[in-house]
């Protein structure tokens, strides 16, 4: 499948890969007929997606089963007026008719909304306002179901509630009834061009309200770097990427990139994350790649690794959000395996990444790749300088790169204020060494200025992560009149240290930064709380804990 895609498939060196990678995008790409479609007709038999529960249940899809079950699904919205343009919501959890639907979506050119499980009512009356919302598709979870019809009355643009049980009120379809006496589908004369909106995401809004980020029908062909050339999938691979349907990191992890590479996709869906299941299903299914944020490591790395035979996993990527060095070394000493980092936003594919011919530098996001033209600005325009800080940018020469968002729906001020001049600003700020590797150092809004200094975030919660007093931190700057700014950390404590919460254990943490990283960015404010406050994607609101007074 590649080489319809690729002009070549194999590369000899990360130099080769940058000189040479290019995709062909076909004139009105379909992810549903051109892909999907294409490996059901080719190769009917092959493993597409291995789904199981935290119930025992265990079901392998082919691609002939995804092609057979997305046409049944496209019929059944299609006899409810969903078509070319309009937006239909998926909150799906795990659920495999989530796959049945977002290529049923596509088939049909219309616009998918992958949604999480935890948004309230007003999250959904917010965004039914904003997107126009036609047709909603859902779990059958008691609280979501509840959640959507008190919202209802304040979403009119909503004609079409689908429920996949086990919970079906009145007035709703039952998805898995309606989908097995579907009519034959027909294919839509043309399903879309490439230019209209097939994805969107609101964004998980940690500085404001959620933006609605719109994607293109071509951005699944900007994933082929993520699955070929970051999480290294061939077509013999069984991937996991541990993701909720409803996070972009779903589709960048369990669907493009790594059915156009023609990989089986590995699906564990559960209620409750506990790390053991985790390991006790790399085990039994013998799972070859893995991808999952930091935190996920975190708690591997707690488990008795030895009570565990994974050892036909050999490749592991990370992503979501920074990597303290010390949670590479420990995977590392426990399986072997190095963890490869990389970067990409809601609004673009993978942007920098430590790609299989580099060697990782722990901490470090990797190079640039070879679609998105990536340098780093200064506060005053100009290229940042090896060591030198600077706003992570994509310089777009007049064309938008293949994968970068197309817009803020509804929202021309908000799109030209990150996207002009041939520049996107993705608001990151980063640093890149003399090796060309790039090394995170947090958004715009939260990097410290002090006392002349600029103190990135994350390095500073590195060093704090390395205590055994803390579980979690963040790191704001707060206002002060000879500084200008000082370092604050926000810690969670251990079980074990929070009786000794006070003026001991702060001057203990205080010290500990000052021997890991340079003196100067020792947190001089120490507050120990209960929990960090977050979006509901988990990212952690320092907005929040700035404005709190």
């Amino acid at each position: 499948m590649l080489e319809l895609f690729l002009e070549k498939t194999q590369f000899e060196s990360y130099e080769d890969f940058m000189a040479n990678f290019k995709v062909n995008v076909p004139e009105n790409f379909n992810f549903g007929y051109d892909v999907v479609d294409r490996w059901a007709e080719k190769e009917p038999n092959k493993k597409a997606l291995l789904w199981t529960n935290d119930k025992g249940e265990t079901i392998q899809f082919t691609f002939a089963d995804i092609k057979r079950e997305s046409d049944k699904t496209a019929s059944f919205f299609a006899s409810q007026g969903i078509g070319r343009g309009d937006m239909v919501m998926l909150i799906l959890k795990r659920h495999y008719q989530f796959w049945f639907s977002i290529v049923a979506l596509h088939k049909l050119g219309a616009t998918v909304i992958p949604a999480t499980h935890l948004l309230t009512e007003k999250d959904i009356i917010y965004r039914c306002e904003r997107a126009g919302i036609k047709a909603i598709v859902t779990s059958g979870d008691e609280i979501v179901i509840n959640h959507i019809e008190k919202a209802m009355p304040k979403c009119p643009s909503v004609k079409c509630l689908i429920s996949t049980g086990p919970i079906v009120p009145d007035g709703w379809y039952d998805f898995n009834a309606e989908i097995k006496k579907a009519a034959p589908f027909v294919r839509p004369e043309l399903a879309n061009t490439n230019d209209d909106i097939s994805l969107m995401y609101f964004t998980s809004g940690t500085t404001g309200e959620p933006k609605m980020v719109a994607h293109d029908f071509t951005y699944p062909l900007g994933h082929i770097i993520t699955g070929s050339f970051w999480h290294n999938v061939k077509e013999d691979s069984l991937h996991l990427t541990l993701a909720d349907t409803g996070w972009g990191k779903a589709v960048w992890g369990k669907l493009y990139g790594q059915w156009i590479a023609g990989a089986n996709v590995f699906v564990y869906d559960f209620e409750k994350f506990e790390p053991v299941d985790v390991l006790y299903k790399i085990q039994e299914f013998g799972i070859t790649s893995f991808c999952a944020p930091p935190t996920v490591f975190r708690f591997l790395i707690r488990e008795d690794l030895t009570k565990f035979n994974i050892s036909t996993l050999k490749y592991c990527t990370i992503a979501g959000e920074a990597l303290n060095p010390k949670v590479f070394d420990d995977w590392y000493k426990l399986t072997g395996i190095k963890l490869m980092e990389g970067f990409g936003q809601t609004e673009t594919t993978l942007t920098i990444a430590t790609y299989p011919w580099l060697e990782p530098k722990p901490g470090s996001m990797g190079k640039k790749g070879p679609v998105y033209d990536i340098d780093l600005i200064t506060a005053d325009g100009r290229s940042a300088e090896d060591g030198e800080q600077g706003e992570i940018i994509v310089r777009t020469h007049g064309k938008k790169p293949l994968g970068l968002f197309k817009e803020y729906l509804h929202d021309p001020e908000l799109t030209h204020e990150a996207y002009h001049d041939d520049i996107y600003h993705t608001g990151d700020v980063a640093w890149r060494d003399e090796d060309g590797y790039f090394w995170f150092v947090g958004r715009t809004d939260d990097v410290i200025k002090s006392s002349g200094y600029r103190i990135g975030p994350f390095e500073v919660e590195s060093a704090l992560m390395t205590h055994p007093a803390v579980v979690e931190c963040a790191i704001t700057g707060v206002p002060d009149e000879i500084r200008g700014q000082v370092v604050k950390a926000t810690i969670v404590l251990a079980k074990d240290y929070k009786a000794r919460a006070g003026e001991e254990l702060i001057k203990e943490i205080q010290n500990h930064v000052k021997r890991v990283t340079a003196p100067y960015k020792y947190p001089r404010i120490v507050e120990f709380v209960e929990e960090l406050p977050k979006t509901i994607s988990g990212k952690i609101r320092r907005v929040e804990i700035r404005n709190k007074k």
